[in-house]
């Protein structure tokens, strides 16, 4: 599951624009209210706002991480206990996900959050995986709900503080007191060489990606710069901030500029990156025993599960999936990263940056009605 990059900086908005400069004539923090895109943020304040037990547990699993925030679920409401959920190719990413893996994942990550939101109500939820088979046109899972026939899940209190995290990490090391909460959900790598040669890995394996035209421009294409754009597509990587919105209202900042490799900004935003590997103080990795459509739901779940212990130990994680993606440009990193850290039939599905750190902005999200099929 790729994180999403942003261009949020000074230094790497005045790059994009060659230097420039446009002041907004009012006081800064009208404009920055102002400029928030509330419209796309309204799915968090309306989580768990519904009159149907189904409809609350869909709204707050709306909320769950997945690659380049496609947000690939499709819920049908079928017999008033059951929820059909289907992934949407229209939102694929042929580039960087040939396969759907990653995108697999969002849906176990999806389903994990829709159950938990359930039992948060105390009703219980049984989910069959691909009872149609696997073919897109069929659903990933069907899920019956039962009231009265489950207990709280205690991570669900994590929900609404949960991120991905986005900035650098804090030079702060995390030690094995810290991530006893998280090691029932993924192996933790907190110093030393093997630690070391995942920066490296992940680092390299982004760098590739990044010099990769088709998939930096699938990236760029994704792209949602200003309040406007965001608040129409909630979905994709969102661009925002007072100053960047500036310079996307007059024209200054756009997907040409983004596109261009040679510009001080991209090259800006690609060595944030980059640095923000390199400051992990821990990583994560999240392994199946094989590479099915069911081990991509199983670490989904476990990835949703992690984010949340995360959450709730005051730790930042941050997917940095580069090195596990099954196309050429990063063929090497692949290799090299399951060689060192899988064992033979095993497949890295996440590889997460662990560290501490200020808590993102809130991820922008379709209105759960336009997620429905049949609402």
């Amino acid at each position: 599951m790729t994180s999403t990059r942003r261009f949020h900086s000074r230094r790497k908005v005045l790059g994009l624009v060659g230097g420039g400069l446009v002041i907004a004539a009012a006081p800064p923090t009208y404009f920055l209210n102002t400029r928030t895109p509330t419209k796309a943020l309204e799915s968090w304040s309306r989580a768990g706002q519904y009159p149907d037990a189904r409809l609350r547990a869909l709204s707050y699993a709306l909320l769950a991480p997945n690659p380049h925030n496609r947000q690939p679920w499709v819920a049908e409401l079928r017999v008033p206990d059951q929820v059909a959920l289907y992934r949407d190719p229209e939102r694929d990413l042929p580039i960087t996900d040939p396969f759907g893996r990653q995108l697999t994942i969002g849906m176990g990550c999806f389903i994990e959050l829709m159950e938990m939101a359930a039992s948060s109500e105390r009703v219980g939820t049984t989910t069959q995986l691909f009872p149609d088979g696997e073919g897109v046109e069929h659903p990933v899972a069907i899920t019956t709900f039962k009231p009265d026939s489950a207990e709280p899940e205690l991570l669900f209190a994590h929900v609404m503080e949960r991120r991905s995290h986005k900035d650098l990490f804090e030079a702060r090391d995390v030690t094995a007191e810290a991530v006893q909460s998280l090691l029932s959900y993924s192996e933790i790598v907190l110093g030393g060489e093997p630690r070391d040669a995942l920066k490296r890995i992940a680092k390299d394996a982004w760098l590739a990606e990044a010099n990769s035209p088709a998939a930096w421009q699938e990236s760029v294409d994704l792209l949602r710069i200003g309040k406007g754009e965001i608040n129409a597509s909630p979905d994709g990587i969102d661009v925002g901030g007072p100053v960047l919105d500036t310079l996307a209202l007059f024209g200054l900042f756009n997907r040409t500029a983004a596109s261009d490799m040679n510009n001080p900004g991209t090259k800006g935003a690609i060595e944030d990156t980059a640095n923000c590997i390199l400051s992990a103080p821990a990583f994560t990795l999240n392994k199946t025993l094989g590479n099915t459509r069911r081990d991509q739901i199983a670490a989904g779940r476990a990835w949703l599960r992690l984010n949340l212990a995360a959450t709730g130990a005051g730790l930042a994680l941050r997917p940095v999936s580069q090195a596990l993606q099954e196309y050429t440009a990063v063929k090497p990193y692949y290799n090299e990263i399951h060689q060192q850290f899988a064992k033979p039939g095993e497949t890295i599905q996440m590889l997460g940056l662990l560290g501490y750190g200020a808590r993102s902005a809130r991820t922008p999200r379709w209105p759960l009605e336009t997620r429905i099929r049949n609402a």
